[in-house]
């Protein structure tokens, strides 16, 4: 809660513990055991943060935190801290919060969604965990995409390019490079993998606007916006695709803002492991990147999970605020742990933080935050304020009713298919099929008309032939008969009857023979 315009997240013997809005920046960690009280910390500083008027990102892992869109008060060990802590002279009161449900596979919330182009070769590089030399292809890809004016969307639309690009790789050397059918191959399995993991439902059109967001209600408090991720977080390479983008998107969305007196949104990353667990080492330097440049945007970062060591020393180097609830030890990796968790926080002379760390009951933390001069505050022991909203979980009929009736609803509800590289590509295979079965048609016809003509060619050689034959024929027949009887006649006068016979037998046979000699036979 709110209070001297500071956030009172606790009391240690009836002294006020507060964050410093013009501190939250500084990024921070909330960390304890199962059951100790994390996600009661987690609402109350959320909660704070709307009151001060800004915007907040939650990843509700275990589906808990719906309640923020119903007054609390239902809850007697709650009514029974506040009693106990003096709280309603300080003006705790129970209240409803301003809130927006979102979920990757559109079940549980409004669909969140991106584009492949907003994601980027270098980030879904770092996701699919290329090679350099794949990520150098992959690079390559969307710049032909760039280049021919193809858009790339969705899942379908970088698979077909990937496609696209391997089939026309040999065009595309020189001018672009050398990539293998090795490497392209990989590329494609990698996206394969990832849709497999629900990738398509996240990546699409509408696109989420970052600026939707960044919304304060008519009385000032800042909207908080609550991702499902009871479903996500089971495909962890999901998860860290999701939140790096998000953070990515914010950086790049957000100008400059140096020092401000409060953050212009504060995200909350709940079950943190899960960014870097089993992480690719080029995943992990541009998450730490990322913590450090978003503070200079104005974005405070909250990691949430049971030990600081589940988050890597780089980026817990940047983590100012920390709230510690209690840890357990019964192994001695444990144990080096515990201690580890004792030394993050600033000595206070009055506590024995490692002992302490281990008495903590349930709702008390070690608290060790940055004051107003961003100078590290002595760890105290607190008691953690209850919520003001709801503890506890929502239904679903009333998650959805609240969904329906958000005026974003109406903008993201609905998927859209634009006209991209998926259709274009498609367009140009079915043309190119088309052409070359009008080009196969055409050579059978060709082949046909080819077979035609030359057998109407034989069939007119052979006609000549006959006719030449039959004409032969008859020219010797006629030349034969007018020969023989020249020959009688000249026979007959010479030698009379003998003459005659020769004669006759004579000029048949040299009518014929000139009949054979000019039809070349």
């Amino acid at each position: 809660m709110l209070y001297e315009n500071k956030i009172l997240i606790g009391k240690a013997d009836d002294q006020p513990v507060f964050l410093y809005p013009e501190m939250l920046c500084r990024h921070g960690l909330i960390s304890g055991a199962t059951g100790t009280g994390k996600t009661t910390t987690l609402k109350v500083f959320t909660e704070s943060l709307s009151d001060l008027g800004v915007p907040v990102f939650l990843a509700d892992v275990k589906g808990d935190l719906g309640g923020f869109m119903q007054p609390g008060g239902n809850n007697e060990k709650a009514q029974a801290r506040v009693e106990a802590l003096g709280l309603l002279e300080e003006g705790f009161r129970y209240h409803r919060f301003p809130v927006n449900f979102w979920d990757v596979f559109a079940e549980s919330g409004m669909p969140l969604r991106t584009t492949v182009s907003e994601l980027g070769p270098l980030l879904l590089s770092r996701v699919l965990d290329l090679t350099d030399t794949q990520t150098d292809i992959l690079t390559i890809i969307f710049k032909i995409a760039d280049d021919e004016g193809l858009l790339l969307i969705d899942i379908k639309d970088l698979k077909s390019m990937i496609q696209y690009v391997s089939e026309c790789r040999k065009e595309y050397t020189a001018m672009y490079g050398n990539m293998s059918p090795q490497s392209l191959a990989a590329i494609l399995r990698a996206v394969v993998a990832l849709e497999t993991e629900g990738a398509e439902t996240f990546i699409g059109e509408p696109a989420v606007s970052i600026r939707d967001w960044l919304t304060v209600t008519e009385e000032g408090r800042g909207t908080i916006q609550l991702l499902d991720c009871r479903k996500l977080f089971l495909k962890p390479r999901m998860y860290a695709m999701f939140l790096l983008w998000l953070m990515s998107e914010l950086y790049e969305t957000l100008p400059e803002a140096g020092d401000l007196e409060k953050p212009k949104m504060v995200f909350f990353f709940d079950e943190a492991h899960l960014l870097f667990d089993n992480a690719p080492r080029l995943l992990r330097e541009k998450i730490e990147q990322v913590v450090k440049l978003i503070r200079s945007k104005g974005v405070g970062v909250y990691f949430i999970t049971q030990s600081p060591s589940d988050i890597p020393g780089e980026v817990l180097a940047q983590l100012g605020n920390k709230i510690q609830h209690a840890l357990h030890a019964y192994t001695p990796a444990e144990q080096k742990k515990l201690k580890a968790a004792a030394m993050a926080l600033r000595e206070n002379p009055a506590l024995d933080t490692l002992s302490v760390l281990q008495e903590l009951g349930t709702g008390e933390a070690l608290i060790s935050v940055l004051d107003s001069q961003g100078v590290p505050t002595m760890v105290e022991r607190a008691m953690i304020l209850p919520p003001e909203s709801l503890m506890g979980s929502i239904s679903e009929e009333e998650r959805m009713a609240h969904v329906e009736s958000s005026i974003l609803y109406g903008k993201y509800r609905d998927g859209i298919d634009r006209d991209s590289a998926f259709e274009f590509l498609e367009r140009r295979r079915i043309q190119i099929a088309e052409d070359e079965r009008l080009r196969a048609e055409q050579a059978a016809e060709d082949a046909e008309e080819e077979r035609d003509r030359k057998d109407r060619e034989k069939q007119q050689s052979a006609a000549m032939r006959r006719a030449s034959s039959q004409a032969k024929q008859a020219a010797k027949t006629v030349t034969g008969t007018v020969g023989r009887e020249i020959g009688k006649s000249v026979g007959g006068k010479l030698a009379g009857s003998f003459g005659k016979r020769l004669g006759g037998n004579l000029g048949a046979v040299l009518g014929r023979g000139l009949i054979g000699t000019f039809f070349g036979n």
